[in-house]
């Protein structure tokens, strides 16, 4: 068996949602997997802060986090790349001409800055462990550099926010719109350069169409059985549903647990 370069999204692909534990015959493939002599990796959306203890929780070393955004090779962030600041600026402008409450996260924490506390007033609490830092001074033009932008406006309101189409951006929550660096694909190419792998060796798995764009036709695409239809249109092979098995399925019908050369 030649090495592969596997890729695995977190929620829904190698965690059972219900629970947010991983699903103990994914654990079982990473294992045989890694054993056999692959390179094992996870491509997530998530910030590298947030990521990188499901990671060691799941015995891996290497990742594609903050949405292609980071690298982890080896156990050390090898890079993390903001938001392109001018577009995030104008996004951010528009939005607070409209009324719409801001956070940016400005570093790799849990900390969410803002002018005021309207995205709170109008929606509520993130909807993930968050500090809040309300700062009345906050000058969004003298920041250097912006991770993510949350937005408090709505799915029929968002289309006021004629901006919001300058960057990647996803709706995990009806409630907010969130704009985050957008290019798992991009980030599976990078750390093919930097370890020295080739497209057509890697294997990616997903379930939900923020894996959309890593699912490319240089290499093979698996969708869980439990992904969404868009998703598994695109896929080149779809397997059971991650809580039925569908990654260790996936790597036996493929002969991954076979040694490589």
């Amino acid at each position: 068996m030649k090495k592969k370069y596997i890729f695995f999204d977190i929620d829904g692909t190698l965690t059972d949602r219900s629970t947010g534990q991983i699903v103990p015959s994914a654990q079982k493939a990473l294992n045989r997997l890694q054993e056999a002599g692959h390179f094992v990796a996870i491509a997530t959306g998530r910030a590298h802060y947030k990521a990188r203890p499901f990671m060691e929780k799941a015995g891996l070393k290497n990742m594609v986090c903050c949405g292609g955004g980071a690298l982890v090779v080896d156990n050390e962030l090898y890079h993390n790349i903001p938001l392109d600041r001018k577009k995030a600026l104008t996004i951010i402008h528009q939005a607070e001409e409209l009324g719409i409450g801001i956070l940016l996260m400005l570093d790799d924490s849990v900390d969410c800055y803002a002018k005021n506390d309207l995205f709170r007033e109008q929606v509520g609490e993130r909807k993930e462990p968050t500090r809040y830092v309300i700062d009345p001074e906050l000058d969004f033009d003298s920041v250097k550099e912006i991770y993510k932008i949350y937005l408090s406006v709505s799915k029929e309101d968002e289309e006021k926010l004629s901006s919001r189409t300058l960057l990647g951006n996803l709706r995990f929550v009806p409630e907010y719109l969130m704009f985050q660096y957008d290019e798992k694909r991009q980030g599976i190419l990078d750390m093919l350069e930097v370890t020295g792998g080739n497209p057509e060796d890697v294997i990616v798995f997903g379930d939900d169409d923020n894996d959309l764009v890593m699912f490319d036709p240089q290499w093979l695409s698996i969708a869980m059985g439990n992904a969404s239809s868009k998703l598994k249109e695109k896929a080149a092979y779809i397997t059971a549903a991650n809580v039925d098995d569908g990654i260790y399925k996936a790597c036996e019908h493929f002969n991954l647990f076979e040694k490589t050369e």
